[in-house]
């Protein structure tokens, strides 16, 4: 097996992985051991991987099963591939929200991929929040009334989705509306632990509550989960490959690098319905 060196980031989650090239065919002892680490730490990092759209997809494929984006379209040649591109004229990011992947598809997926192939002098960090501790730090009272609840999700609350609409309004293609349920705390299917699932990217309320009375417990919740104690920063390097466990994290996305120009190669694997 490769010599496959892990090194925390912080306490609550995140880990550097090195000693590996996911460029090449690795060996199932690897790609268990990468596995594991996701579970253990949430987020992984890999930095100095060169890695094109296809070796990318391949490594992906190792992982899990890799789905196309609802929204937009991926690369030319990789279909399954995404570039989440910001342009020097633009001043809003993509996704720039604390946000769990696509919560609002009736399956979210299990996990992201995010490559950095073209990075701004400085800036567009990435800030993870891990959503175990955000569920086991509430109070015992709070627990209790969540056991059971469920919250609908849209994938139309625009801070998220303003990016997104500008790049299909190129293509000349409407967005699609799309909501489901899911419960407001989830199990892990491979932890067993409980994670705390709602977003401010994409939960609109609780399902038999009106959106009026849903906000302010929805507030204190969302302002709750993203806590310092809860969070990692990666600083992204060239090359860095970035895996997160959507199933039991949030990320936002740093937009601190106005007048540069920032391109990732993302890949999204498929998930299974919350539980």
């Amino acid at each position: 097996m490769e010599r496959l060196e892990i090194s925390p980031l912080a306490g609550a989650l995140g880990a550097e992985l090195t000693g590996v090239d996911l460029s090449r065919s690795l060996e199932a002892a690897t790609v268990a051991a990468i596995r594991r680490a996701l579970l253990d730490h949430l987020v992984i990092s890999f930095p100095g991987q060169k890695l094109t759209p296809n070796s990318l997809l391949a490594f992906a494929r190792r992982l899990g099963e890799p789905l196309a984006y609802p929204q937009l379209q991926g690369l030319p040649e990789e279909p399954l591939v995404t570039a989440v591109t910001k342009l020097e004229h633009e001043r809003v990011a993509f996704g720039e929200v604390w946000h769990t992947d696509t919560s609002y598809l009736e399956r979210p997926p299990m996990g992201s991929l995010l490559y950095a192939v073209e990075l701004p002098p400085y800036g567009g960090d990435t800030l993870f929040a891990n959503q175990y501790l955000a569920y086991e730090r509430l109070s015992e009272g709070l627990r209790e009334a969540l056991a059971g609840m469920t919250a609908v999700y849209t994938s139309t609350k625009p801070a998220v989705a303003a990016t997104r609409e500008d790049r299909l309004r190129e293509r000349g293609v409407q967005a699609k509306v799309i909501t489901s349920e899911h419960p407001v705390v989830r199990t892990h299917p491979e932890t067993g632990r409980k994670a705390l699932y709602v977003n401010c990217g994409h939960t609109s309320h609780f399902k038999g509550w009106s959106k009026a009375e849903s906000q302010p417990l929805l507030d204190y919740l969302f302002q709750h989960q993203v806590q310092p104690q809860f969070t990692c920063r990666l600083v992204w390097q060239p090359g860095s490959l970035a895996i997160w466990d959507n199933r039991c994290t949030q990320h936002l996305p740093i937009n601190d690098y106005d007048g540069f120009r920032r391109v990732m190669h993302r890949v999204t694997l498929a998930g299974d319905r919350p539980r």
